[in-house]
């Protein structure tokens, strides 16, 4: 409250900005990944986090809902963007991978902003290293498709059929939420439910409700180590024009914020929001969406954080007590 809103520099919530290479100190580093270059429909995803940063910033410092207050709770910072090659693919995957990894190592849990959704790809391979993780992945698409357009391996359509490929991923502690529309070919959703991987559909999410798919979604992961992914197309059009691919008959932002809400006390080790295209929404609600998605994010990263904080000191009390 020291300055206002709409003063000073862009920053993902207001946050400091910190170099990621000496952020020491951060526990949750917010990144854009400004790349869609693996956008099979429209583009302008890569101008996603530009337009999310400027729409975080009418975010404040407390949730009414859950009480949650993310910036008390774990120290945040804007890291900036991944160096992405906008026209390789290939490479930004290894770019991003290999920034991932640099922040896993230092302990600090990313928040990304992308970007088309190959982003998740090589940050699961980042975190998903050593152990498989969950995954609660909220979209219109179920992106397991095998190859799109020729053979190729690398879109927005394909990231989670490959992280499961490479054992990043556990698809048996894997939750879809607001699969809808159509689909390229009948295995994208055949190999998916094959491997183990609860697909949600929106018509049936719909039928159930929010709160009965959401225990079903921690029921899934469980208590593991879990990542969350968030589609703005999950979203109906009349709610996130702004996006590559949407689909009609999507959540509400109302049914959204119940679903994110109700995640809270899993065992979150990264989350991504992916897929607001600014260019194809000059109304700016898209990105003002997304920008108000990733603080409900980033409270949930927070609990997270400060839940494993104090299991730590808890382990290393009693360790001293002995």
């Amino acid at each position: 409250m020291e300055t206002p809103r709409f003063a000073g520099v862009a920053s993902f919530m207001r946050l400091p900005c910190r170099d990621p290479g000496a952020a020491e100190g951060v526990e949750i580093g917010l990144v854009g990944i400004p790349f869609d270059g693996a956008t099979t429909n429209r583009p302008g995803a890569r101008l996603g986090p530009r337009g999310v940063r400027e729409a975080s910033t009418g975010t404040r410092a407390i949730n009414h809902a859950s009480g949650i207050a993310p910036y008390a709770l774990a120290a945040c910072a804007d890291l900036g963007d991944v160096p992405v090659n906008p026209v390789d693919a290939a490479e930004t995957c290894r770019r991003i991978e290999a920034f991932m990894l640099g922040l896993a190592g230092a302990g600090i849990v990313p928040l990304s902003v992308g970007g088309d959704h190959l982003v998740t790809y090589p940050i699961l391979r980042a975190l998903g290293r050593g152990r498989p993780l969950g995954l609660v992945h909220i979209d219109a698409h179920s992106d397991t498709d095998d190859h799109q357009y020729g053979g190729t391996r690398l879109t927005h359509g394909t990231p989670f059929r490959r992280a499961v490929e490479d054992g990043v991923l556990d698809p048996r502690r894997c939750v879809q939420v607001g699969i809808r529309g159509s689909m390229d070919a009948a295995d994208e959703r055949d190999w998916a439910c094959a491997q183990g991987i609860r697909v949600v559909t929106m018509e049936e999410a719909a039928a159930r409700g929010m709160p009965e798919v959401a225990a079903e979604a921690r029921a899934v992961v469980g208590a593991g180590p879990t990542y969350l992914s968030f589609d703005i197309d999950s979203l109906d059009p009349a709610y996130a024009p702004g996006t590559g691919t949407p689909e009609i008959g999507g959540l509400t932002t109302r049914e959204a914020l119940a679903l994110l809400r109700s995640l809270r006390g899993l065992d979150l080790v990264g989350a991504d929001l992916v897929e607001v295209a600014p260019p194809l929404d000059p109304s700016g609600l898209t990105a003002l969406t997304g920008g108000q998605l990733a603080f409900e994010i980033l409270c949930l990263l927070a609990d997270s954080v400060a839940a494993r904080r104090a299991t730590r000191q808890d382990r290393d009390q009693t360790t001293e007590n002995r």
